[in-house]
């Protein structure tokens, strides 16, 4: 549910319901709002809860809060996305944008790319610079500095890491290195040539990147410069767009190739995916039980 605030700034409530079946099935609800006036009040740009439900009765078990959970699966979907599609001897990283969403990466990028340098830039300096602080530590195994401009971020780094608020794109497929990887995690940093120019366009879920007309793949796709996986186009436009190569799932899997060659340019373009907090909550959740942890309230 899409509105704008009185000042005239982008907000939005979602609420994403998921089910992971198996021997322990997870069952709930990802409720996350967010406004892009927060970060100038001082407050995280996002912020809900996450419910777990009785897969019998239906009842709530569990609630949590949802913006840790957000962040730290998303910055988990990276190093995945890392993993998966990086290539070898990756081991400097440009980081768009200096919130807590950037920090959730860098904590997990810390163990999956030890000793590489990072490149940080945020409109606002003073973020940008406390994030480099946090890893100022000698024994850190990151090193972390902050630069006057994104394109001296984006330059020479084989990972490039968007975690901003923007609407309005602004790096270029000549701004990216061979080889580089973008992990465009938030909603619209890249131009339209890195989409279309990409050696491998890889999404997590088509239909959710396909229903959205806000973020720029989901724009493509309305004007048949994208179309998907297997050919998905609309209607009066014609096959004949750039077409989404994977999902990072059928990548995993074996079922769809992933990178070529080194110096092949990857454009890893996830919406996010709600199942995910689902299944990480109840991970907290059996933690939380074994270990005694929070509160108990009678409905």
């Amino acid at each position: 549910m899409p509105w704008h605030t009185e000042g005239g700034a982008f907000a939005r409530s979602l609420a994403l319901p998921g089910a992971v079946w198996g021997e322990s099935p997870a069952i709930g609800l990802k409720l996350i709002n967010s406004s892009l006036e927060n970060p100038g009040r001082g407050l995280p740009r996002a912020q809900g809860l996450t419910f777990l439900f009785d897969p019998d009765t239906a009842r709530p078990t569990a609630m949590m809060e949802a913006a840790w959970l957000s962040a730290t699966r998303t910055a988990a979907y990276t190093v995945l996305s890392t993993r998966m599609l990086a290539a070898p001897g990756t081991d400097r990283i440009g980081l768009l944008g200096c919130g807590a969403l950037a920090a959730a990466h860098l904590r997990l990028l810390a163990a999956e790319l030890p000793g590489a340098e990072v490149v940080v830039y945020d409109l606002d300096p003073n973020r940008a610079r406390a994030l480099a602080d946090e890893w100022s530590d000698p024994a850190a195994t990151l090193t972390v500095r902050p630069v006057e401009d994104a394109r001296t971020a984006v330059q020479g780094a084989g990972l490039v890491l968007c975690t901003t608020t923007t609407t309005t794109g602004y790096i270029g497929h000549d701004w990216l290195a061979p080889g580089a990887l973008v992990a465009h995690v938030s909603l619209d940093d890249v131009l339209p040539d890195v989409v279309t120019q990409a050696d491998l366009l890889v999404v997590d879920d088509w239909e959710l990147v396909a229903a959205d007309d806000r973020r720029v793949l989901g724009r493509l796709y309305r004007s048949g410069d994208v179309t998907g996986p297997d050919g998905q186009h609309v209607a009066g436009t014609p096959d004949a767009g750039r077409r989404v190569d994977a999902a990072l799932s059928d990548i995993v899997t074996g079922t769809r190739t992933g990178r070529r060659a080194d110096t092949d340019i990857v454009l890893s373009n996830p919406f996010g995916m709600g199942v995910l907090d689902v299944g990480m909550a109840a991970a907290v959740r059996d933690v939380a039980e074994r270990d005694g942890i929070g509160t108990l309230l009678r409905l």
